[in-house]
């Protein structure tokens, strides 16, 4: 799914990356605990996440995620901002809760990263 579809599904703003809205993501984890995301996701997927530091960028990083999106209208920093616009990642911010955004996606097609085909 392209990001800018997740954008429109969740009418969500973007902070950062918008020139690569049109990159493709193949699965979500939901999540603010950065140690999960580190165990458990495998593939490329988007965050989303109510955390709001620059660990959820370092971590993004670490597992070549290239979206994250802030659910309850959280906004990241100036840090946060400029450490994702050099590294090229998209993030957004959505008024949904973290479980309404979830389930938006999942139910137009976008699975959990253990429900990504291998």
């Amino acid at each position: 799914m392209k990001i800018s579809k997740l954008q429109e599904l969740l009418g969500a703003k973007v902070i950062t990356g918008e020139e690569n809205l049109d990159k493709e993501v193949y699965s979500a984890f939901g999540c603010d605990l950065m140690s999960d995301v580190l165990a458990c996701v495998t593939d490329q997927a988007v965050l989303l996440t109510g955390l709001v530091n620059p660990q959820v960028i370092r971590t993004a990083l670490m597992m070549d995620m290239v979206c994250i999106i802030f659910v309850r209208s959280k906004v990241p920093n100036d840090e946060m901002i400029a450490l994702a616009k050099e590294n090229g990642i998209v993030m957004m911010n959505t008024d949904k809760t973290l479980y309404n955004t979830c389930g938006i996606l999942y139910s137009n097609g976008l699975v959990g990263t253990s429900e990504v085909a291998k």
